[in-house]
């Protein structure tokens, strides 16, 4: 039997994505193997988002010229998010280079010995078809459920609007059938993923003779007796929370200029909904931000956390920060740390700014130097740490709920809490077998903090 591995650089859409090329290898006939030196076909999903992911793709190919030694048979397949420019570059490389898009027809790709097909990621042809093919999931207790594909945002410094093409909403059918099906099985953690997910909206018909529409439709919306309604992601959020079952809904990631006031209410009034929320700024600066075709005011930003504080107390709320944009200056990058201060953000996704070819921002000259760019992550990152400490230490004495997700030495048992705060379970008593533990929902009482996260005991009654 053939055996395939899967390596995943970027995101959870590619995390996702993989999950789905794992389940049709496997339908093909593929068996996994546990590393590269065992497989037959290693399959490259790929991220674009900054050079060095790409700079790590090419890396991996002095392993392929040695795995092809060891075996005459061995194949290379990559796909996920690929630049038009890099797919001539990869050509050479790769015997298979895969629009995800066209997973359902992979059966006739890899029938041949070399096979390239990369439509445009502009095209409308696929849509969201292949996420109709079921998944193999990593565990059996949180999952993945992507809601949309694409993006229309072109932020100055990213590819994915002309990687991923632009945004195509799923149908609330088919993304509620996937995460009913879940919970059946006993899944505890659902994430809603999109490159915008709070950017979501369908169409949703509502038969008009028989059911009055929720709003007035414009003419163009009513076809053939029928109304159009069309719903949003809140709408969306309420259906989810309506599923029966004991599981927590988490979503990522969010943009600041469709975070409405209708998704705060509704995340307060929705139970299972995590009080966890991403929302990337990207700077605290304004000059920057228009820069960057980010289309709001850092006071616009401010004006957000301020109602989620208010509507959710105990939100987690992160943020993503680009350090070193090109032309930034000392003074616009003491607006983004003096807004760390401000705002104490309980994590954040600080990156280096690398230029990357195909988009806006890489036409205009990369001028902060790389020592600079390290030292003002180092000042964010110290300003999070700080923060975090105050933060985690008024749980102390506290009880909460966690996730076990892993075990660490079959003597500790690590998890997150329903705000996504890393927990850390010690002084298991004798009765507990750690393994059995993953997966499951428990009550911990928070006796310390650790770096960026809490440490606790069970609850007696384990």
């Amino acid at each position: 039997m053939k055996k395939y591995f899967i390596t995943t650089f970027g995101c959870q859409m590619n995390k996702s994505d993989s999950e789905r090329i794992s389940a049709k290898l496997k339908e093909l006939g593929y068996q996994s193997a546990p590393d590269p030196s065992g497989a037959d076909l290693i399959v490259i999903n790929m991220c674009s988002v900054r050079q060095s992911a790409v700079d790590r793709v090419y890396g991996r190919f002095n392993q392929f010229k040695k795995l092809k030694k060891q075996n005459s048979n061995f194949k290379t397949l990559l796909t996920g998010c690929v630049l038009p420019s890099d797919l001539k570059k990869f050509k050479k490389y790769f015997n298979y280079i895969l629009s995800i898009k066209t997973l359902p027809y992979w059966e006739q790709a890899l029938s041949k010995n070399h096979f390239y097909y990369y439509p445009s990621q502009r095209t409308q042809k696929f849509k969201t078809d292949y996420l109709k093919n079921t998944p193999c999931y990593q565990n059996n207790f949180s999952a993945y459920v992507p809601i949309s594909i694409g993006c229309d945002n072109f932020c100055s410094y990213c590819v994915v609007p002309y990687t991923r093409g632009p945004l195509i909403s799923r149908s609330s059918k088919d993304i509620l059938a996937q995460i009913k099906n879940l919970v059946k099985k006993g899944f505890k953690e659902i994430w809603l993923i999109g490159e915008n997910v709070n950017s979501w909206k369908v169409e949703k018909e509502r038969n008009s003779r028989f059911n009055p529409p929720l709003t007035k439709s414009p003419p163009s919306l009513r076809e053939g007796g029928r109304e159009k309604e069309r719903i949003g992601f809140p709408e969306l959020l309420r259906m989810v929370n309506e599923i029966p079952g004991d599981f927590w809904i988490s979503f990522t990631s969010s943009h600041p200029k469709d975070f409405s006031d209708k998704l705060i209410k509704t995340m307060k009034q929705c139970a299972k909904v995590t009080d966890y929320i991403s929302l990337p700024i990207q700077s605290g600066d304004n000059q920057v931000l228009k820069a960057m075709n980010r289309p709001y005011k850092v006071s616009d930003y401010k004006k957000i956390v301020k109602k989620i504080r208010k509507s959710i107390p105990d939100v987690y709320l992160s943020t993503d920060i680009i350090v070193g944009f090109p032309e930034e200056t000392k003074k616009q990058f003491a607006n983004t740390a003096k807004l760390f201060k401000e705002l104490r953000f309980d994590m954040a996704y600080i990156a280096e700014y690398s230029p990357r070819r195909g988009t806006t921002a890489f036409k205009v000259k990369d001028n902060v130097s790389q020592k600079e760019k390290q030292q003002r992550r180092e000042i964010l990152t110290k300003i999070l740490e700080k923060t975090a400490i105050a933060k985690n230490k008024k749980y102390i004495g506290k009880t909460i709920e966690v996730l076990i997700s892993n075990v660490i030495k079959n003597k500790f048992l690590v998890g997150k809490t329903k705000n996504y705060k890393t927990v850390k379970i010690v002084d298991l008593p004798p009765q507990i077998k750690p393994q059995q533990m993953i997966g499951r929902i428990a009550k911990a009482k928070v006796i310390d903090i650790i770096p960026w996260g809490l440490k606790a005991e069970l609850e007696s009654g384990w």
